[in-house]
């Protein structure tokens, strides 16, 4: 998990999902207030309806406002958008994280036979030396440029 809530974008979308929802939810108890015929006539029922509305079972009160009505509106595009959007960004991140990050695979690979160092063979050793060289030799011409 510490993996996914390091390379993606999971955390803060979820704490934006949040944000979002109550203000949404918020604005839809404000804007039915006083309204006639409303269902949505506490602070509760708004959070309940705007996760009803977020979940797209149907299962939503429609406001009978007008600005309830554009609020909700909002609220069931953005959330939405806003939610699958999230799903979509987390599993593309991590899945193309190794893409992204090939240099992380190297000083993974240096770090462990550094760790097997005791067990490496004559002929493993002198390889890792090589490559260390290598690299050592890469970063000196890219310093110089």
């Amino acid at each position: 998990m510490k993996d996914v809530s390091t390379h993606t974008p999971i955390f803060k979308m979820v704490y934006f999902l949040i944000g979002s929802w109550l203000v949404f939810s918020i604005s839809l108890y404000l804007a039915e207030q006083g309204a006639k015929g409303t269902s949505i006539g506490s602070i509760g029922d708004g959070l309940y309806w705007g996760l009803a509305a977020l979940s797209g079972a149907g299962i939503a009160d429609t406001p009978v406002s007008g600005i309830g009505q554009l609020v909700g509106s909002l609220w069931m595009i953005f959330g939405s958008v806003l939610f699958f959007g999230t799903l979509v960004a987390t599993v593309t991140s991590y899945f193309l994280r190794p893409l992204q990050r090939p240099h992380r695979r190297i000083i993974d690979t240096i770090e462990y036979n550094l760790e097997q160092l005791e067990d490496l063979t004559i002929d493993e050793l002198d390889l890792l030396r090589e490559t260390v060289d290598t690299l050592i030799n890469h970063v000196e011409h890219l310093k110089g440029k």
